[in-house]
């Protein structure tokens, strides 16, 4: 363990040396220690491991593909362009079709168009299969999310929808699979020019030309020179746009206590209640005119908007390396967000955007204004086939490190990069100790879930455990595990509870279809789901109901929410790129970026004056008294 040992030239100091990051010595000795029982075996395998982590040539893994010519289509233009439209319609004329997105929504969309124009299409999520025949006899038309495509089945058209994704620091590898793998006579790509260049560099490693057809906005957006500042100047078709959930409950209520009605949508909604949400907004007949929502109305739902305001142009985002940060919108999310405004065939005919603050509204120009980061690589995951054969020459190694050794040998070329596997490792890890064969380890891994949730994960523990004992999950047993039939909620802590509950449905269906006789009553599952989700369209339609009794009952103190989110202030001051938006008072600061509210900022005020120790503000002298405070 010196450099003297790293500068020889035998096998084990060249592994070491291979392993190690240049300038990171001292990182070696912990990584040793903790890979020591795989790190011997692997020397007299080097060879061979080092084979099966070459990620180098993608294009290779799907033989089927390159067996064929496939004609290239990039439909390429903004939000509201009519690319992905003339896409459609390629798929609807061909004998037979793939359309994949990113989203359950989208695929769900195509699915009902298909069928609505007489074209037979089956419809595949990762947790559900819908027929498009009585028999359940397989369309000659899918419409499915991305990673549950066929690479195997051969098509006339596929559309890979959101090509832009393929950067994806998480999911981006479905993107490649998808581009490079589909069996289609035609391949038509939709989404941001910015991929152009990268689609056309990974085509000229297959041997393929790219036909590119470019689309210009259908309808005007105009970026306006005022904030909004008040929420006493909405008006009706207004999108508030917020990036956290704090942010969507804090701004409902105080549109509702003006006298207005508005509606909801979120990331962690059923699909269902987010449709249902969407139908009540867009419906002229009903007396709800403005929406509260975050980015997921990027995609995935047609909505009547004539103003998107952003309430915050800085979003927490997760990098490559896994690691959380605070930053500033890209070009392409205010674009994609933006975009939203003015959707061609509505009752606006042209869109308009701002901001909350006028602050932001500089800057938000700024950012619109910019060109759109060229996309420069595609995402890869390790499959389970090269999974498997690492377990075989290091027998004794757990997922989490094969994983990790995997990582740490692979070889990418600069058109590609390896996807993020943060959560597949948490997962790993966590059903380390439960006894079940790799293939079926690998699969619960994949399972989608959001580490955050403790519930979920719990439930992914115990489904494992049962799995691992041969005991099927029955109905009975799931509806005892989550106490079904549930209330509809009472507070913000019970909505997030049923969202939870919802997840887990999800991740049981999920299952389902890949354990078929282990997770045997997808049925019985998926219809209290249906129920589920009416039950959480009830909780969110009386949202601002569920805040007042959540903030009426016991509380955080305002100092522990205030630590919480100067925390995550300091982290998101340490973003360089932070610096251009940074100015102001501090409080100033907070205040716009949704982690202070003025209530919050009045609260503490009075409380600085009263609450000193020593000569210093004592951040937990008073918290009982502050818990009993309503903020």
């Amino acid at each position: 363990y010196n450099n003297s040992f790293l500068d020889a030239d035998n096998k084990h100091a060249n592994f070491l040396k291979m392993i190690c990051l240049p300038g990171h010595v001292d990182d070696l000795f912990p990584f040793f220690l903790r890979h020591a029982k795989q790190i011997f075996p692997m020397l007299d395998c080097m060879d061979d491991l080092r084979k099966i982590s070459d990620l180098r040539l993608p294009p290779n893994w799907y033989p089927d593909a390159r067996a064929i010519q496939r004609k290239i289509i990039f439909h390429a233009g903004p939000t509201n362009s009519g690319k992905t439209y003339h896409a459609i319609q390629r798929f609807l004329s061909a004998k037979s079709g793939i359309y994949c997105g990113p989203l359950k929504l989208l695929a769900h969309e195509i699915f009902q168009k298909s069928n609505d124009a007489n074209v037979p299409c089956d419809l595949v999520t990762g947790e559900e299969r819908v027929y498009a025949s009585e028999d359940a006899r397989q369309a000659p038309h899918i419409a499915c999310t991305i990673e549950m495509c066929s690479t195997n089945t051969p098509y006339e058209v596929a559309v890979i929808d959101e090509i832009q994704m393929i950067r994806d620091p998480s999911r981006g590898w479905a993107w490649t699979r998808a581009l490079l793998g589909l069996c289609a006579e035609e391949i038509h790509i939709c989404g941001e020019a910015a991929a152009i260049d990268l689609v056309t560099e990974l085509m000229y490693t297959t041997g393929e030309e790219v036909e590119v057809r470019n689309y210009k906005r259908l309808t005007p957006l105009t970026v306006l020179d005022y904030a909004l500042e008040s929420l006493d100047n909405l008006r009706p078709g207004d999108c508030i746009v917020c990036f956290s959930k704090n942010d969507i409950y804090s701004i409902s209520r105080q549109i509702e206590a003006r006298g207005l009605e508005c509606a909801v949508i979120y990331g962690s909604l059923p699909p269902g209640t987010k449709l249902e949400q969407a139908k009540k907004f867009n419906d002229p007949d009903d007396p709800c005119k403005i929406l509260v929502a975050t980015d997921a109305i990027g995609m995935g739902l047609n909505l009547c908007i004539k103003r998107i305001i952003f309430n915050s142009i800085v979003k927490p985002t997760v990098n490559e390396k896994g690691e959380k940060e605070i930053d500033s919108i890209t070009t392409s999310q205010a674009l994609q967000i933006a975009g939203r405004a003015g959707r061609y065939g509505s009752s606006f005919k042209q869109g308009e955007v701002t901001t909350m603050h006028r602050d932001d509204l500089v800057q938000l120009k700024e950012i619109l204004s910019e060109p759109v980061q060229p996309v420069k690589a595609a995402g890869l995951h390790p499959t389970p086939e090269q999974i498997e054969m690492f377990a075989y020459h290091l027998p004794d190694a757990t997922l989490s490190n094969l994983i990790d050794i995997f990582v740490s040998l692979s070889q990418v070329d600069g058109l590609y990069f390896v996807c993020n596997i943060d959560d597949f490792k948490f997962l790993a890890d966590m059903i380390q100790h439960i006894p079940l064969n790799l293939r079926s380890r690998y699969v619960f891994c994949t399972a989608p879930l959001n580490r955050k949730e403790p519930f979920v994960c719990t439930t992914l523990l115990k489904f494992a455990r049962q799995f691992s004992r041969n005991e099927p999950l029955t109905f009975d047993w799931l509806c005892r595990h989550t106490k079904w039939p549930l209330p509809a909620p009472k507070n913000i802590k019970e909505l997030v509870h049923l969202e939870a509950v919802h997840d887990v449905f999800d991740l049981y269906l999920w299952l389902s279809y890949r354990f078929m006789d282990m997770f045997p009553d997808a049925v019985l599952v998926r219809d209290i789901q249906k129920k589920l989700d009416n039950i959480i369209q009830v909780g969110v339609c009386n949202i601002t109901k569920l805040i007042r009794a959540s903030q009426s009952a016991a509380v955080p103190g305002i100092a522990e929410v205030l630590a919480k989110n100067l925390k995550a202030y300091r982290s998101a001051a340490r973003q360089e790129d932070l610096k251009s938006y940074g100015r102001g008072s501090l409080a100033n600061r907070l205040l716009r970026e949704g982690l202070l509210t003025q209530e919050m900022l009045r609260q503490l005020e009075s409380e600085w004056q009263d609450q000193h120790r020593n000569g210093r503000y004592g951040l937990g002298s008073k918290r009982d008294d502050w818990n009993k405070t309503d903020s």
